[in-house]
């Protein structure tokens, strides 16, 4: 007696080979929500919502010394790359005439230990500036890096950031560059929600954004965190000179000031 096939056939095919793609699919089919919530790990996204009494840029308002909308959207992946989008209501003289700033953020961030490393871009992006003074061009590329460093509850940061030549930062018609550097503490105040910090900034290039001139800016504050809310106060300052640079409506924006703001964060 011929012994029965260990395969079943259907007109010339087998069962095996009928079955074979069915169960490729099946597992790939079983495999794609484990796929997808790897991928859902891999990413975060966060962002937020602030309004400020005064909006300052390296010591100098950017609002005439009133009050600011500004917001924030970021995914972040698990290998340390980001995007980021961030924007704020501003006055006039900031960008032609414009009354926003979006910034276009790329970077990179590790943590090896207790010190985080973060490297990146942003551009600065002014809509509607060229529509209000034609062929004006208010948008600029920085590029920054910067290195924090963890002792206890206090951290402390360099920063560095450079902006290649760029028409957006020209003074008499001539492209200018600008260089900044900044030093930063801060710290949680053990067993309470709130936040102190300190910084020190310096501008050594002439430009648009510095205002004409090189200068340094300080700054102290505080926060207070309570569920996904902070409230916040900051003191500013910088080194120049009274009423050298004024606003829209006179107001000294590089002089000393108090401001404070409220954000969420979700």
């Amino acid at each position: 007696m011929q012994a029965e096939p260990d395969v079943l056939t259907t007109k010339g095919y087998s069962m095996r080979t009928i079955l074979r793609p069915a169960l490729g699919l099946a597992l790939i089919l079983s495999a794609t929500p484990a796929f997808a919530q790897e991928a859902e790990k891999a990413f975060t996204i966060n962002g937020s919502a602030t309004l400020t009494s005064d909006y300052r840029f390296r010591g100098i308002s950017q609002t005439d010394k009133d009050f600011a909308v500004q917001g924030s959207l970021t995914v972040s992946h698990a290998s340390g790359a980001y995007v980021s989008i961030w924007g704020s209501s501003i006055d006039d003289y900031v960008a032609a005439g414009g009354d926003q700033e979006v910034d276009l953020i790329a970077g990179y961030k590790k943590t090896i230990g207790g010190t985080t490393f973060d490297l990146g871009g942003i551009y600065y992006y002014y809509p509607g500036s060229a529509k209000i003074i034609p062929g004006y061009n208010s948008d600029f590329l920085e590029l920054y890096g910067s290195v924090a460093q963890t002792f206890g509850p206090v951290t402390a940061k360099l920063a560095a950031n450079y902006a290649p030549k760029a028409a957006a930062l020209a003074l008499d018609d001539e492209k200018k560059d600008n260089f900044y550097m900044n030093l930063g503490l801060s710290g949680l105040v053990p067993n309470t929600p709130v936040t102190l910090s300190a910084a020190v900034g310096h501008t050594f290039t002439k430009s648009f954004l510095s205002g004409g001139d090189k200068y340094t800016d300080w700054s102290l504050g505080a926060s207070y965190t309570t569920g996904a809310v902070t409230f916040g106060l900051t003191y500013v300052d910088t080194d120049y000179g009274k009423d050298v640079l004024v606003g829209t409506t006179g107001k000294d924006i590089a002089k000393a000031g108090v401001f404070g703001s409220v954000g969420v964060a979700f």
